[in-house]
C-alpha cells in the first residue's frame, strides 16, 4: 500500500439510559447505557428484533432516541440530524450507484461535501488502494464480485474520515470463505488506521473474529458486555452461553465450596471448576462442544445417537440420563458409529457454572 493522507479522527461514543419507542408501546431499546471507547471496534450481537439495529441507525442519527441522551466525542448528538453527525454508514445492499464507476462511487460523498474535484478524486484512490482496489476505479460496480462491491462501500465510507464508522451486518450477502477475508480485511483496516467502529451482526463467529468487545443485545436491553474470550469463557446467564459459541446446558449439583472453587456431581461424575459466587445445591453447567471428552475411562454413560462427518472433524449428538448434548471430536480417522455406548468427561478449563 501506498502513503496515505486519510487519518483517524476516532471519536468514542457514549449511550446514557437510551430508549426508542415505535409508536406508542413498541420498545424497540430499552433505556440502555453503553460506552464505545475510542479506536476500538464494538460488535452488537443478538438475535433479530434484539434493537442492535436501531441503536446503530441512533448513532448515525437515521432515528431519534425517545429519551436519553447520545454523545460522539464531547458532542451531545442526540436530536442533530444524520447530516450533522460525522459518522459514515456501511449498508448490508452496500448500496452503490449502479451507473457510477467505482472511483466515482468513493468520490460521491466527498464531492456532495464540498471537496475540490481534484482532492475527492485524490482521497477516493487512497481509500480505494487501502481496502486492496487499486487498478479498478474505472470499473462500474456490476463488474465486480460481491465482496470486492463491499470493499467498495468500505472505501467510500472511510474516505469522509468519520469520527465514527458503523456498520450494519456488512457480510450477510457473502458467501462462507468471502466472509471470512473481508471480515480480516475490515478488522486490518479499523486496526490500522485506529478507527471508531460500531458493528451489527447476528453471527456469532463474526463477531469473536472482529471484535475488541461484544454487546450482546436480547429484548430490547444489554445481556452482557465483554470482550470475546470473556464472553464465551464466562457468560452471564443461559441466554449467553447458548448465543455466544453454542453450548450445552447441563443440570447439576454443587456438593461443596472451598474458597472459589465448587465441586459438581452429574451421575457420580465430579469435577472441580469456579464457584462464581454459587453455593451448595442444583445449578446449571455450561459445555462447550468442544470441552467435551468423549470416550473417557471415568465419565457420565452416554450413548452416541448421531455421527456425522464434516471433514476437518466428527460431530456427535450424545444422549443419556442427562438429556442430549453436541459433541465434537477432531479423530476422523476412527469415528464411533451411533448407538456406541461410551462415557463422556469434561475438560479440566472450559466447562462453566452459570449464575442464577
Amino acid at each position: 500500500m501506498t502513503e496515505t493522507h486519510l487519518g483517524a479522527k476516532a471519536a468514542p461514543v457514549r449511550f446514557e439510559g437510551v430508549s426508542k419507542v415505535f409508536g406508542k408501546d413498541v420498545v424497540a431499546v430499552d433505556n440502555i447505557d453503553l460506552y464505545v471507547e475510542a479506536g476500538r471496534l464494538v460488535t452488537l450481537l443478538g438475535p433479530s428484533g434484539c434493537g442492535k439495529t436501531t441503536t446503530l441507525r441512533m448513532i448515525a442519527g437515521l432515528e431519534m432516541a425517545s429519551s436519553g441522551r447520545i454523545l460522539i466525542g464531547d458532542q451531545d448528538v442526540t436530536k442533530l440530524p444524520a447530516t450533522d453527525r460525522d459518522v459514515s454508514m456501511v449498508f448490508q445492499s452496500y448500496a452503490l450507484f449502479p451507473h457510477m464507476s467505482v472511483l466515482e462511487n468513493v468520490m460521491y460523498g466527498l464531492t456532495f461535501s464540498g471537496y475540490a474535484k481534484g482532492e475527492a478524486r485524490t482521497r477516493a484512490l487512497e481509500g480505494l488502494d487501502l481496502v486492496g482496489l487499486t487498478g479498478f476505479d474505472s470499473r462500474l460496480p456490476s463488474e465486480l464480485s460481491g465482496g470486492q462491491q463491499q470493499r467498495v462501500a468500505v472505501a467510500r465510507a472511510l474516505v469522509l474520515e468519520p469520527q465514527v464508522l458503523l456498520f450494519d451486518e456488512p457480510l450477510s450477502n457473502l458467501d462462507a470463505k468471502l466472509r471470512r477475508q473481508v471480515r480480516e480485511d475490515i478488522r486490518a483496516i479499523q486496526q490500522d488506521l485506529g478507527l471508531t467502529v460500531v458493528y451489527v451482526t447476528h453471527d456469532q463467529e463474526e463477531a469473536l473474529a472482529v471484535s475488541d468487545e461484544i454487546v450482546v443485545m436480547r429484548n430490547a436491553a444489554i445481556a452482557q458486555i465483554g470482550n470475546p474470550r470473556e464472553l464465551y469463557d464466562a457468560p452471564n446467564d443461559r441466554f449467553v452461553a447458548d448465543f455466544i459459541g453454542e453450548a450445552n446446558l447441563l443440570a447439576c449439583q454443587i456438593t461443596a465450596v472451598e474458597g472459589n472453587t465448587a465441586t459438581i456431581e452429574i451421575e457420580g461424575y465430579t469435577h472441580s471448576l469456579p464457584a462464581r459466587g454459587l453455593q451448595p445445591g442444583a445449578a446449571t453447567l455450561a459445555v462447550r462442544p468442544s470441552r467435551l471428552l468423549i470416550g473417557a475411562d471415568e465419565g457420565i454413560p452416554a450413548t452416541v445417537a448421531k455421527a456425522t462427518y464434516v471433514g476437518v472433524r466428527m460431530e456427535y449428538t450424545l444422549t443419556g440420563g442427562f438429556g442430549q448434548v453436541f459433541a465434537v471430536h477432531d479423530d476422523v480417522d476412527t469415528p464411533l458409529d451411533p448407538g456406541a455406548e461410551i462415557r463422556m468427561a469434561f475438560a479440566e478449563r472450559g466447562p462453566v457454572l452459570l449464575p442464577d
